[in-house]
């Protein structure tokens, strides 16, 4: 796995370089060398135009515009100020370096005289701004970054696309789209959701120093980006020697008259993932309706009251149907009532292994008054249990309802009050975005990202079922619960990615993805093995 540090723990990072003898400016020239050879790996190339900014960041420009004229390419640096004028010491040397060399230097060119320069460019280098930028970029640099990004030419990023914040993945104003970002020392968040899933391109991490590794590690990451090669652990072996019920056995329950589909979905997601007995508890008003859908599924029906969600009598029936599973996932289409909330509770404290999604997590947020994090002891368990929300139901859990989390730091930000409040390691919440985070109390760990296919009503439905196949498949280590849920992910991704081969990138629905997902389970288990191979 991949360490994703803060910003400001990058920083440290980089000082703590410093105490083992890498010094600020080796970083730099390691940095502009990185970004120079990473540039010319992009195709034939020339012509090569890097924009610097103020600060060290365009310190690496300067480097690597003086390292590709030693390879013999063109290159010109397109500076806002002189070199000479540059206020950070170490900048304006390497800058003045590079020019007493021959680097071509223009400043504050007007805006035509970039757009015909970049007429004749084959690689653009961005080094605008870098990992410390926030807010909005002001002249030159909006006009600078407009120009490249209508110009169709490559650019590669160095650390970040300037423009978009490495914290929050958020970009407040023009921002450059690169084809390539080669970040320097470690990932960070901001890089790997929201904006940063559109601008970053091909993402390169440049350690720069043989230590890098291990400091990272030792900063502790805010979270783990995951290869595929490291789910081995939570792969169950493929074995002809299987019943339907060592395959294991999930119960869903859900629904209510408003919401019929999303309990179905559910249960068959959970039976495509490789569950091997599903059955599915509904209130008893849809029996009809479901039963009529399900034909390889059993459908129980449990009190219900006449709004049609369940009343409060289901609890204990469902309790008793949880003793006999080995995974439940509860909340699809269920509501919040009283009845809900009862079973719901009623669940917390079995030693079922638990799924809970969608209204189960809003009749949470009910009996805690939205301040999941002062009532621990209402998810504190010796079973495991993974708690599915999306940004605005785990905002409603933390007392965040008017604010939820808008970016990947904020979501694991409030992940950590839920999982730390409890401190248990059988506790998981799979916070659910445009790029999901799988937080435990000792490590997140970081799914590759789901194509923009998964956004579409029932999707999330679809991966409570995939969660809780793979719990029940085998007895399960809570310290384990991050990985095998970024696995989830990774297989819901997957069958969204075949979906969309199908049915074209906006047109996949939520029942298109239970289709793939067979499929799926065996590409991203073979491709993980065939990882594993190529680590070894």
């Amino acid at each position: 796995m991949q360490p994703v540090l803060n910003v400001e723990d990058v920083r440290a990072l980089e000082e703590r370089l410093t105490r083992v003898g890498v010094s600020i400016s080796e970083l730099m020239h390691r940095a502009g060398a990185s970004a120079a050879s990473e540039a010319l790996g992009m195709g034939d190339v020339e012509y090569v135009t890097v924009f610097c900014g103020f600060g060290n960041n365009g310190g690496d420009g300067w480097v690597a515009a003086e390292e590709l004229l030693r390879k013999g390419i063109h290159v010109t640096v397109i500076s806002p100020i002189e070199a000479g004028d540059i206020v950070s010491d170490l900048a304006r040397m390497v800058a003045q370096s590079a020019l007493s060399v021959g680097v071509e230097a223009r400043i504050a060119p007007p805006r035509d005289e970039v757009e015909a320069l970049l007429e004749q460019t084959d690689v653009v280098i961005d080094c605008m701004f870098g990992t410390g930028f926030h807010g909005t970029p002001r002249a030159p640099f909006d006009i600078w970054i407009d120009c490249i990004n209508s110009s169709g030419t490559r650019v590669l990023a160095v650390d970040v696309p300037s423009g978009l914040s490495a914290q929050t993945g958020h970009a407040n104003g023009a921002c450059i789209v690169a084809d390539e970002t080669v970040t320097m020392l470690t990932l960070k968040p901001g890089l790997l959701s929201d904006e940063g899933r559109d601008v970053c391109g091909a993402i390169v991490v440049a350690p720069l120093a043989e230590q890098t590794e291990q400091l990272a590690i030792e900063a502790d990451p805010v979270a783990w980006r995951a290869d595929l090669s490291d789910y081995q652990s939570v792969i169950v072996p493929p074995t002809n020697a299987v019943d339907k019920f060592s395959r294991g056995s999930v119960l869903v329950v859900g629904g209510s008259k408003r919401f019929t589909g999303a309990p179905m979905m559910a249960a068959l997601a959970a039976a495509r993932a490789g569950a091997g007995y599903v059955t599915l508890a509904v209130p008893e008003p849809i029996v009809p309706v479901v039963q009529s859908r399900m034909l390889e599924i059993p459908v129980v029906g449990l009190p219900a009251e006449a709004d049609g969600c369940f009343s409060t009598r289901a609890a204990d029936l469902v309790v008793r149907l949880a003793e006999r599973r080995t995974a439940t996932l509860v909340g699809p289409g269920m509501r919040v009532s009283s009845g809900t909330v009862a079973v719901v509770s009623a669940l917390l404290n079995t030693d079922a292994n638990l799924v809970v999604d969608a209204d189960a997590i809003n009749c949470i947020s009910r009996l805690t008054s939205g301040q999941i994090d002062e009532f621990p002891e209402l998810l504190r368990r010796t079973a495991p249990i993974v708690l599915t929300p999306h940004r605005a139901e785990l905002g409603r859990l933390v007392g965040l309802a008017d604010t939820p989390p808008d970016s990947l730091t904020s979501m694991l930000d409030a992940a950590r009050r839920v999982v730390w409040a409890d401190g248990g390691s059988e506790l998981t919440v799979l916070a659910k975005g445009n790029a999901s985070a799988c937080v435990g109390v000792e490590a997140a760990v970081l799914p590759k990202p789901g194509p923009a296919s998964l956004a579409t009503a029932g999707s999330g439905d679809v991966l409570g079922g995939i969660m809780a196949a793979l719990m029940a498949r085998e007895q399960i280590d809570g310290t384990d619960l991050p990985l095998l849920a970024a696995l989830a992910c990774e297989i819901h991704g997957q069958s969204a990615l075949m979906a969309a081969e199908r049915y074209g990138s906006r047109g996949v629905m939520a029942g298109d993805l239970i289709d793939m997902i067979g499929l799926a389970v065996d590409a991203v288990e073979e491709r993980s093995m065939m990882a594993g191979l190529e680590y070894e």
